[in-house]
């Protein structure tokens, strides 16, 4: 048997904070689809390094370049950092760095080196002023292609940027072992523990599997 979920936000579906269900869709928080998390690392306005730990995004390309899809909340730094100056930085990092990612969420003052706060060491990109996270064993360098408010709300916008660099470690390069793994992407999924009560479970980190090769 199958649930039909609708567009309308079921009503025992609550907050779990004020503004989750403005900035989530219910669909989000229901269906549970995995997605890699990262760190975006931008510059404020006053030269101090911004970290935003996200997720929700998308990776694609075909000849005429490489784009990173990502969504983000048109009130933070991170977004406002990238119509500044129009670049930004993807840094992957193991389920191991979790807790020190987490920190960035809750230590954005403005005066604030969100780098730092992670206790992540920040090194200088190949292409930009944004820097790069050395702990992160794959990076991509980005400039700001474009922006799309898609629910026409000025809550979110997908941010559409073009991959002008990556870099990556060494022992990522070749092979599965280390990129699909415990050392390689983390992944981020809400873990429903009951659809009926409303009860959304906790936060879910994850890392791939390979169960077979084609």
């Amino acid at each position: 048997m199958k649930i039909e979920i609708g567009r309308n936000k079921p009503e025992n579906f609550y907050d779990r904070w004020p503004g989750e269900f403005e900035i989530f869709s219910h669909f989000e928080m229901a269906l549970g689809i995995p997605h890699a998390l990262f760190l975006i690392t931008t510059l404020k306005e006053n030269g101090q390094p911004n970290a935003c730990f996200q997720s929700w995004s998308s990776f694609y390309g075909d000849h005429g370049g490489y784009y990173v899809l990502t969504p983000l909340v048109q009130r933070t730094h991170t977004y406002q950092n990238i119509l500044r100056t129009r670049e930004f930085c993807v840094n992957f990092l193991s389920a191991r760095y979790f807790d020190a990612c987490y920190q960035t969420v809750f230590h954005n003052e403005e005066e604030t080196d969100e780098i730092a706060v992670g206790g992540f060491t920040a090194e200088p990109a190949t292409s930009l002023a944004v820097p790069r996270i050395k702990e992160a064993f794959l990076s991509l360098e980005c400039a700001l292609n474009t922006t799309l408010d898609l629910s026409q709300q000025g809550i979110q916008a997908l941010v559409i940027g073009d991959v002008i660099s990556a870099a990556i470690e060494l022992d990522y390069l070749n092979g599965a072992d280390k990129k699909y793994g415990q050392d390689g992407f983390m992944f981020y999924a809400n873990d429903l523990r009951d659809f009926a009560s409303g009860n959304q479970g906790e936060r879910a980190v994850a890392a791939l599997n390979i169960l077979r090769k084609a």
